[in-house]
């Protein structure tokens, strides 16, 4: 069993590339990709994008301050927006999912990092497709993976949240845009490790109805919960799992302090060492920090059985930080899923749809949704 309590983590960088290198599709990329997303010991499975198009800081910032002021409607009214009939994979979730001793993701190959399940509260997240309100497939489907073919909720006449619908989609399609331009620079390296060399990466996600954006709201500790540098486990805000999807976009993530009868700001970190931590391919835990202005992608576990684990997924947690300052302080980021249709076998033995099943009965295991 690996130690999760605080040792000594060093920060890496990140490989980073520059959009306009991904919209010229040079192809002096390919060793940036592989240094980031290779088998070497030190690959991060992790590659940030800067200098993207000007409106994505105002993108980022609309949506990620809605994030906390949906946190901050009453109870009643968030759960209006909850939907039991998809395993709160579409509108609002919290306290839903089966976690690991804190929240992560149970996957057989990382079960060295997890420890017995709990109900995940650390966190609140809202699900969308941010470009498909309602799937154009077969009823049939719809019925047998409501968690990708639902239909999308939106907040209706909510005060503090106006433009929430739309700010999400912006961003959600602002970071589609970009992670297709990344798979596509991605596909001459992992065409020799896909099993089926045939397979475009760019097409399997601009093609799929599946796609999924999570905007996640961190709650801060709760009064006196902060625990000692010595003590804080690394996985303190949210446990080691990994991603089902082929790539993830991961937006840097924005801090607001919200002390009773003050106005929300946003502030620095609250600690230096609050933030997203991975383990690199050699195994060594690293913290990884996204500037804002940026976004970072990393691979998913859906990648790793389409290349029979020659591309692995990127194991990763979120802690908060010990420290007085982090009281009050919540944590506000976006991710997007990016997946293939449920009807593509990504192994020998199972599709997407196959494989996602499973990983959803792990995490909604106690969740009766008849």
């Amino acid at each position: 069993m690996v130690s999760l309590v605080n040792h000594s983590s060093p920060e890496k960088s990140a490989v980073s590339i520059a959009y306009p290198s991904l919209v010229s599709g040079t192809s002096t990329l390919s060793h940036s990709i592989e240094q980031a997303f290779g088998s070497g010991p030190d690959c991060l499975g992790i590659i940030i994008v800067r200098d993207l198009p000007p409106e994505y800081p105002m993108l980022r910032e609309r949506l990620l301050k809605l994030a906390h002021a949906f946190s901050q409607l009453d109870q009643p009214v968030r759960e209006k927006y909850a939907d039991a009939k998809s395993r709160y994979s579409f509108g609002w979730s919290h306290g839903k999912e089966v976690m690991n001793g804190k929240p992560g993701m149970n996957t057989t190959l990382f079960q060295e990092y997890f420890s017995d399940g709990q109900a995940d509260t650390l966190k609140g997240s809202y699900y969308a497709n941010p470009v498909i309100d309602a799937p154009s497939v077969h009823p049939s489907l719809q019925e047998a993976y409501p968690e990708y073919y639902g239909t999308n909720i939106w907040p209706r006449n909510e005060k503090s949240i106006e433009g929430f619908e739309s700010a999400f989609k912006e961003l959600g399609s602002f970071v589609l845009d970009v992670g297709l331009k990344l798979a596509a620079a991605c596909q001459p390296f992992a065409s020799s490790h896909l099993t089926d060399s045939s397979l475009s990466l760019s097409k399997l996600i601009s093609s799929s109805q599946t796609t999924k954006a999570r905007l996640l709201h961190y709650f801060p500790p709760s009064p006196g919960g902060s625990l000692p540098a010595e003590d804080e486990p690394i996985d303190s805000w949210c446990g080691f799992h990994v991603d089902h999807s082929l790539l993830t976009g991961l937006c840097s993530a924005l801090y607001i302090k919200h002390a009773p009868g003050v106005p929300p700001k946003v502030v620095p970190s609250p600690s230096p060492s609050s933030g997203l931590y991975i383990r690199t391919r050699g195994g060594e835990l690293t913290k990884v920090t996204i500037p804002p202005d940026c976004l970072a992608f990393q691979t998913g576990e859906a990648l790793q059985l389409a290349t029979a684990g020659r591309l692995r997924a990127t194991p990763h947690c979120v802690r908060v930080g010990a420290g007085d300052r982090t009281e009050d302080v919540s944590r506000e980021t976006f991710a997007l899923f990016m997946q293939p249709d449920v009807n593509q076998r990504i192994s020998e033995t199972e599709t997407f749809g196959e494989f996602s099943m499973r990983i959803f009965d792990d995490h909604y295991n106690v969740v009766n949704v008849q």
